[in-house]
């Protein structure tokens, strides 16, 4: 069973940063494709980075390209979102998600529904 906790969120002032954490741990063997999501309440979940942990390739929605950095640690088994030039619309809930296979792109609008493994979230709180 795969597990997920993520870390990292806080207050910012608009134009700081933060980086996000997620500890997973229960992977087995092969890929998988992890990836960055966040919700504002009443609204939809919405992609922001996906990463595939077999060739690290990385995929970012158009709303955080060039702000956004999706990493990980393969030592650790920790996946990063680091994020820069935080506006106040990035306020929401952060989530980390998983699924297994190799395949893994940008993530659109319901992309989310295709990830069985999610963490609890983190709080990111971005003040203008």
């Amino acid at each position: 069973q795969v597990q997920l906790v993520e870390s990292g969120g806080g207050s910012v002032q608009a134009g700081g940063s933060l980086r996000l954490s997620c500890a997973a741990s229960g992977y087995t063997g092969g890929s998988y494709c992890v990836g960055w999501f966040r919700q504002v309440l009443g609204k939809e979940r919405e992609g922001l980075a996906t990463m595939a942990t077999g060739d690290g390739r990385t995929y970012y929605a158009d709303s955080v390209k060039g702000r956004f950095t999706i990493s990980q640690d393969n030592a650790k088994n920790t996946l990063y979102l680091q994020m820069t030039l935080l506006k106040p619309e990035d306020t929401a809930m952060y989530y980390c998600a998983a699924r297994r296979g190799a395949a893994c792109w940008a993530p659109g609008a319901d992309d989310w529904q295709l990830f069985p493994y999610w963490g609890q979230g983190t709080q990111v709180t971005v003040s203008s």
